[in-house]
């Protein structure tokens, strides 16, 4: 068990370590994208938008922005680090060392978590300049973040596992974690579209992720909050036991 432990805590540590030393290509531009949307959409355009949920529109996007930095920082951090060492051929040294595959999946996720909260911290810390934050409920908005890091976490250690060359690895967040993000209610509430639209929405992850935080900071949210949990840990569960199955069989590690 210590061994699990020491194992796990290496990899963690190695993780915070990458994404700190680079804190220039890995911190600082998502400060700056997110000061931009602060600026255009909030202090720009929000005026002219009016009010949504009966919050100011900057008050009312704040959260979506939070949880955007969040979900493609975790995403960006395994995918990247763990595609890095697949590169390199230095992945072969930890899958052949005496370590369960569930401690090297735990330890790139927590990894992906931390640097998705270091970056949605930045991002909170940053909104105090444009806004006022309001604080709900404490519990939903620490366990959304967390659980939405490491559900992203999990889609870039797969990404990374399926990937075979760098191009590989930038795919996915282009075409698909990008546009769901946008769509997935960080700029509007659902309310405002056809019902045909609003139902589509709904298969849209995102969606859940984005208003379950901002309930924990406004109190208003588009879906029922025990759907949101609902939806969240059950692509958790899922995501994860696949991964596990992917790391077992080696795929895309051995050859």
């Amino acid at each position: 068990m210590n061994g699990r432990w020491i194992a796990f805590e290496t990899i963690v540590i190695k993780e915070i370590r990458r994404f700190l030393r680079i804190w220039s290509q890995t911190l600082l531009p998502p400060a700056i994208t997110i000061s931009l949307y602060f600026v255009i959409f909030g202090n720009l355009i929000g005026p002219r938008i009016g009010e949504m949920h009966g919050f100011n529109y900057i008050e009312f996007i704040v959260p979506g922005l939070i949880m955007m930095s969040v979900i493609t920082n975790a995403y960006a951090n395994v995918v990247s680090s763990f595609f890095s060492m697949k590169f390199q051929h230095s992945i072969e040294e930890l899958v052949v060392a005496p370590v369960p595959n569930h401690v090297i999946l735990s330890g790139y996720i927590a990894g992906g978590v931390a640097r998705g909260l270091c970056v949605g911290l930045i991002v909170t810390l940053l909104s105090l300049f444009f806004t006022n934050l309001h604080v709900h409920n404490l519990g939903v908005i620490v366990s959304i973040v967390i659980l939405t890091a490491i559900l992203f976490s999990l889609g870039g250690f797969i990404n990374a596992m399926y990937a075979t060359k760098f191009d590989d690895i930038s795919i996915v967040p282009t075409f698909v974690l990008t546009p769901l993000t946008y769509l997935g209610g960080v700029f509007y509430s659902i309310d405002l579209l056809p019902e045909f639209w609003q139902n589509l929405s709904l298969i849209n992850p995102i969606l859940y992720m984005v208003n379950a935080f901002r309930f924990g900071l406004l109190g208003v949210s588009d879906i029922p909050l025990g759907v949101a949990y609902g939806m969240i840990i059950g692509f958790v569960v899922v995501l994860y036991v696949y991964a596990l199955l992917l790391l077992k069989r080696g795929v895309g590690i051995r050859s």
